[in-house]
């Protein structure tokens, strides 16, 4: 095949798939989603910002890393990772470089970043267990939740890559009452940001 069709067949695939977005709604969306956690963000970079202004948060979560034992890091890590992950792995996979054996360290927090995803998809199925809120999302959400449902992959995918907290993702799928089977394997893509970030890190340290 001549370059000039290769490159028309990869043009008419991107042209195909952003069709098949707009025609579903997907763009529609992730637009409506972003609006209504934007206020949220906002809020919580506000809080953020209050808070590191009188502490400094980066260095009071080093000096942590620094004065616990190894299983409290661990837990710690492990703890944040379930609850939201607003803490940045980050700061841990640094603590990790600091170590004997960093790269046996950072395969440990990796697993520990991924069973907490797997524990916050469990959260999300449970919370949709009370009545109440069971009942909100299958009246009230109708729609999101069936658009959710199709696009629920790439929201793990990108909880897993990217640096967002990817508790929140995978207690969005369990919500959502996204395939467990479906969270295991795009989450695993965790362990590839693990692998990249250590490589970045150790080499600075």
């Amino acid at each position: 095949m001549k370059p000039e069709s290769k490159s028309k067949a990869k043009k008419s695939k991107f042209r195909l798939l952003h069709q098949y977005y707009s025609y579903t709604g997907f763009y529609s969306f992730v637009w409506q989603a972003v609006k209504k956690a934007l206020p949220y963000a906002i809020g919580l970079v506000i809080l953020v910002y209050v808070f590191n202004h009188f502490y400094d948060i980066n260095e009071t979560l080093v000096h942590l890393t620094e004065i616990l034992p190894v299983y409290g890091v661990l837990g710690f890590f492990f703890a944040s990772e379930t609850l939201l992950g607003l803490v940045p792995p980050e700061i841990f996979i640094a603590w990790a470089g600091k170590m004997s054996q960093p790269w046996l360290y950072l395969s440990i927090l990796a697993v520990l970043s991924y069973s907490g995803g797997l524990v916050s998809y469990w959260m999300g199925r449970t919370i949709t267990k009370i009545p109440s809120v069971h009942n909100y999302l299958e009246v009230k959400m109708e729609k999101q939740l069936k658009n959710s449902k199709k696009w629920g992959g790439f929201l793990i995918m990108v909880g897993a890559v990217l640096p967002l907290p990817f508790s929140i993702a995978c207690l969005a799928a369990g919500i959502i009452e996204f395939p467990f089977k479906n969270v295991m394997l795009y989450g695993a893509l965790r362990f590839i940001r693990f692998a990249i970030y250590g490589v970045l890190i150790f080499s600075a340290l």
